[in-house]
């Protein structure tokens, strides 16, 4: 689809699609992690502005509250307080800094030799694959509500047509949320106590993070798992809108925008923000890629963080809803991993590409955990360091080198 034919309407229809996608996610950490949810919502909004204008307008990405750091931030907080562990997101934006300078002077070089399609490729699948247990998980709170949802997005994805075919998640929601109401399983008590306006209360009430080395020491090794899930991401997106964002703007920007825009969350009292797969989903499903539109969404984000009845009524659709939304969603992440592999030409015939994929997707699927001291990784990135780790020491199969750089006959 030609995204410049996209009419203002239609682009703010599917900005507001895209933030419903993200906003499960971005309010659900701060609520399990002690956070404000409308914080979470301004601070991934003002975060994806920031990575936008970093990165030149042109990656259509947004940013939203990381499911990596729900248990180290538990964690720090009963150590530290909420206060020094906020500044500890600090040492995250530090690697996500370190990481874009290492890129800018190394070149895709770099990137080639650590992140090849071999690696790359079961990462992207993790990141649908580890997504599916909080979409089941949130499915299964009511089945009959999920498969209504599910439903209805697949048949106006599948027949619908126009304008229409463009909002499957919107269209699966609000038949979710009416099948909700008539159910009797929508609280709307909040709704009507909740005041129109009413700004974050970590904005209201703004207190600068309390630096201290522990903290901060602590998130630091917690930042490979998102910034190798960042690099899938750019990936992905890069598959999805047929653009190389690689190399234009460049992932040193990718990276830089997205530690500014956890540096931003941290000093505004919301979680780390990071590359949203959950997006990325919608856009692959509606062949949407416009960034103006991810921008609509990172504003709508911020206009529902400060009207505290539309808040209300966005915390007050049932999980269940969203979660037969994200059933389809997330699957689509994980073929994008495998279209990946396929697009490369990897092949799993050989021995030393056999073992780097089936690592990976062991250690994340079962969810592997490395720890020494306070230190601990685990999930994606644990699983992709493994494959990083192996990449550069299994040998290559010299016979395919060879078939490689002969010229065709």
């Amino acid at each position: 689809m030609d995204n410049a034919t996209l009419s203002p309407a239609k682009k703010t229809i599917l900005g507001v699609q895209f933030l419903f996608i993200a906003f499960g996610s971005t309010v659900l950490v701060p609520l399990l992690v002690g956070l404000d949810p409308a914080t979470s919502l301004m601070t991934a909004g003002i975060g994806t502005f920031i990575f936008h204008f970093v990165t030149k307008g042109r990656v259509p990405i947004f940013l939203g509250s990381s499911f990596a750091f729900i248990a180290p931030i538990i964690a720090a907080s009963k150590q530290w307080g909420m206060p020094g562990t906020l500044a500890g997101i600090i040492g995250v934006s530090l690697v996500y800094f370190v990481m874009s300078a290492l890129i800018r002077w190394q070149g895709k070089c770099l990137l080639d030799r650590l992140f090849p399609p071999v690696v790359i490729g079961p990462v992207i699948i993790l990141i649908g694959l580890s997504l599916s247990t909080a979409a089941v998980d949130m499915a299964k709170t009511h089945w009959l509500l999920a498969f209504v949802a599910l439903a209805t997005a697949v048949l106006v994805l599948s027949l619908a047509r126009g304008l229409l075919k463009l909002v499957p998640v919107i269209c699966g929601i609000i038949v979710g949320y009416v099948a909700a109401l008539a159910m009797g399983l929508v609280d709307l008590t909040a709704v009507e106590a909740a005041p129109w306006f009413a700004l974050p209360p970590s904005i209201v009430h703004f207190h600068l993070p309390e630096f201290a080395w522990e903290p901060f020491l602590y998130m630091i090794p917690v930042a490979i798992a998102p910034v190798i899930e960042h690099i899938g991401d750019v990936y992905v997106v890069s598959a999805v809108a047929h653009k190389d964002f690689v190399a234009n703007p460049g992932l040193h920007r990718t990276m830089l925008g997205d530690g500014l825009a956890c540096l931003a969350a941290s000093f505004l009292g919301g979680p780390p923000v990071t590359t949203y797969s959950e997006v990325t989903g919608a856009m692959s499903i509606t062949k949407v890629t416009s960034p103006q539109v991810i921008r609509i969404s990172a504003a709508t984000a911020i206009v529902f963080s400060v009207i505290g009845k539309l808040s209300a009524l966005l915390q007050s659709i049932p999980s269940a809803v969203l979660g037969g939304i994200m059933l389809l969603l997330f699957g689509t992440i994980a073929t994008v991993g495998i279209q990946n592999l396929i697009h490369h030409h990897v092949k799993m015939g050989e021995t030393r590409n056999m073992i780097i994929v089936s690592v990976t997707l062991t250690l994340g699927i079962g969810g592997a955990v490395l720890s020494w001291g306070s230190f601990a990784i685990s999930g994606i990135g644990l699983s992709a360091l493994a494959g990083v780790v192996l990449n550069l020491c299994l040998p290559h199969d010299k016979k395919a080198d060879k078939e490689k750089s002969s010229p065709a006959q």
